[in-house]
């Protein structure tokens, strides 16, 4: 299969998807591949639709460093490291140690791209005409019990310190959770500049869209390597070979082994996490709703809530682990929310990078780009990412600066 001038994007999750559409916005000819239908096999597809404008500073801090035991799944927290992948798991654990005590430098560099994200989203959607995916009601956080309003207040000075800006919840809300959940009291936050989706799903299939209406094509197949040709850039993809003239690696947690010929190493995690869904679920407020101390969050999508937590490092095709779901439910239940107590789940794959930056660049002497690693954040970054992927294949200076995400900072991979 001959494309010339056309550009590969590999992986159709939310990144690929807005890469997909940044690229063909600008008149590039784009084939979009992957093995699955768009937004369907990562974690995109579950995900928990915030825009996370609030998220300036990357997870790695000493504070986790040295706490991480209360984060534990045993105390009632989200984080779950089996014992049988420590051996495996210790050098992205060192690497995410040493990001630790560069919180400062990285949040500088993170920062810019999350604050930009909501009013980037808007504006594409807008041109999209798909305006209705987007709500820009920001969010709230909440504190239940014991020192409710002494953890706000705490909140609200660090963000602060990071010109995240914050106002008191309104009373109304925190006296309708406190009655939900049979709470001593609450305290509550309203961060007015972040944003949700109503679907995620349907996000990836908008941008999708877009940039099938621009000419982009879209290939089915599990894409093996991806590697320089004397014309361009060779994509093998199950039994096909496509010529092209440029390509970007955007596959998740799989991007590491076709990354590695390339030269350049990726030590992307699988972080997975779960969620429920309560069909025609009554919200308590018209934007998520984060419940701090429970680590759960609660988003009103279209017909449904949806409620997330966990960061469970296991493999992306590791059965899902049942009781996670069902305490998440029985979470929901005591907070107030009508949720029956058995049920379907998701679980997904976050692909992590142990900075917690994510990793946008391109391969040295080659024309092959990479936008991989937004952990949490990757609904909240896809189309501040995709502007940048266009930049980096124009030959033009990035619109804001990415020399930090450069994947040179974890040193060469041998291609084995």
């Amino acid at each position: 299969m001959h494309e010339p001038g056309s550009i590969a994007v590999i992986g159709a999750g939310v990144i690929g998807a807005a890469v997909a559409c940044a690229l063909a916005r600008e008149g590039r000819s784009v084939v979009l591949i992957d093995r699955s239908e768009p937004g369907v096999a990562g974690a995109s597809y579950g995900n928990a639709g915030h825009i996370a404008t609030e998220v300036v500073e990357p997870l790695p801090s000493p504070a986790l460093l040295f706490g991480f035991w209360r984060q534990l799944v045993a105390f009632g927290g989200p984080l779950d490291i089996p014992l049988r992948r420590l051996p495996a798991f210790a050098p992205w654990a060192a690497r995410f140690a040493t990001a630790a005590f560069n919180r400062r430098a990285h949040t500088a560099q993170l920062a810019p791209l999350v604050k930009a994200a909501a009013i980037t989203l808007e504006h594409w959607l807008k041109e999209m005409h798909r305006s209705e995916l987007l709500r820009r009601r920001g969010h709230y956080e909440l504190w239940l019990n014991g020192r409710a309003q002494k953890e706000a207040d705490a909140h609200a000075r660090a963000m602060d310190r990071l010109a995240v800006r914050t106002l008191a919840a309104p009373a109304d809300l925190l006296r309708t959770v406190q009655t939900a959940a049979h709470a001593r009291s609450v305290g509550g936050l309203w961060f007015p500049d972040s944003a949700y989706v109503v679907d995620p799903l349907e996000l990836v299939r908008a941008l999708v869209g877009s940039a099938v209406e621009r000419g982009a094509k879209i290939v089915r197949a599990d894409v093996a390597v991806v590697r320089p040709a004397t014309a361009g850039v060779e994509v093998v993809a199950e039994a096909q070979s496509i010529a092209v003239s440029a390509a970007v690696i955007c596959a998740g947690v799989w991007s590491t082994r076709l990354l590695a010929p390339l030269g350049l190493k990726a030590p992307l995690e699988s972080v997975r996490g779960y969620h429920i869904e309560i069909p025609g679920g009554a919200p308590f407020a018209d934007a998520p709703l984060v419940y701090s101390n429970e680590h759960v969050i609660v988003t009103p999508m279209a017909g449904r809530l949806r409620a997330s937590s966990y960061m469970e490092f296991l493999p992306p095709e590791a059965p899902g682990d049942g009781r996670k779901p069902y305490r998440l439910r029985q979470k929901l239940r005591a907070l107030g929310y009508a949720c029956d107590p058995q049920g379907p789940s998701w679980v997904g794959a976050r692909p992590a990078l142990p900075d917690y930056l994510p990793g946008i660049g391109s391969a040295a002497g080659a024309n092959i780009f990479y936008a991989i690693g937004h952990q949490h954040i990757g609904v909240t970054l896809a189309a501040v990412t995709g502007e940048l992927i266009a930049d980096l294949v124009a030959r033009r200076e990035p619109r804001r600066a990415i020399g930090a995400f450069d994947l040179v900072r974890f040193g060469t991979s041998t291609g084995q």
